[in-house]
């Protein structure tokens, strides 16, 4: 179990994707099973004894602090940061700076994971680097056959090969010192904290999530929500 381990959740997207839903509900309360996204990933947290988060709101702000409150139904603590305009994925940091003085989470507000946070948090504190960032292999069915050819021959054909990608999986680990990197009040998104800190030479981390994911960005993917409702988060409600 953690403990004084911080989380900032992402919690101000417009989720434009989503629509028609997101036209009357924010994103990150969308309801899935008896529960809502923001409060999974709340209960999914404090699992594993984060119980400090930070909720970065801008869109429907409002509707989204008078659902959570200030979190002692869930056994929480729940801060809200509230941006003027669109700061991007690493820019609402710049707003809570002097809150996060020790290792914290930041995730977007869209993610469902089954993640161990504290396993997370051991493996991003052996490491020298100041950003971890969690990621996710997918596999994708490829529709054409590929073909192998060498000087002009074929050589080989492999029907309908799997496309594997790592991607980023919208979860990260960040230390103090990464924050100096992100402007104030500025859209800074996350892929542009990874480039500046490349190009200074430093360590990004990463750290594999092997467990459930899903990035519930597109209709589907909310329908595929619904059905791992069962299976993977139910019991955070008892």
């Amino acid at each position: 179990m953690l403990k004084s381990c911080k989380a900032v959740i992402l919690a101000g997207g417009l989720g434009t994707r989503l629509h028609p839903f997101t036209q009357v509900i924010p994103k990150p309360l969308l309801p899935i099973g008896e529960s809502s996204v923001l409060e999974l990933q709340i209960l999914s947290l404090k699992r594993f004894g984060v119980t400090d988060i930070i909720i970065a709101t801008n869109h429907m702000s409002d509707y989204v602090k008078a659902f959570l409150g200030d979190g002692s139904r869930y056994q929480v603590k729940i801060t809200f940061s509230q941006e003027e305009k669109p700061l991007g994925t690493c820019g609402p940091l710049s707003l809570v700076r002097s809150l996060l003085t020790e290792p914290f989470f930041m995730l977007n507000g869209d993610i469902l994971t089954t993640l161990d946070f504290a396993a997370f948090h051991e493996a991003g504190m052996k490491t020298d680097a100041n950003l971890i960032v969690a990621t996710k292999e997918l596999i994708t069915p490829f529709q054409f056959g590929k073909i192998l050819s060498e000087n002009g021959y074929i050589t080989g054909v492999e029907e309908k090969p799997d496309l594997k990608l790592e991607i980023l999986a919208g979860i990260y680990m960040l230390k103090p010192a990464a924050l100096e990197f992100i402007p104030d009040n500025e859209y800074f998104g996350i892929d542009s904290l990874i480039k500046t800190m490349l190009a200074k030479h430093l360590k990004v981390g990463k750290h594999l999530i092997k467990e459930y994911w899903l990035d519930i960005g597109r209709i589907n993917d909310y329908e595929t929500a619904q059905n791992a409702y069962k299976q993977h988060f139910a019991e955070l409600k008892k």
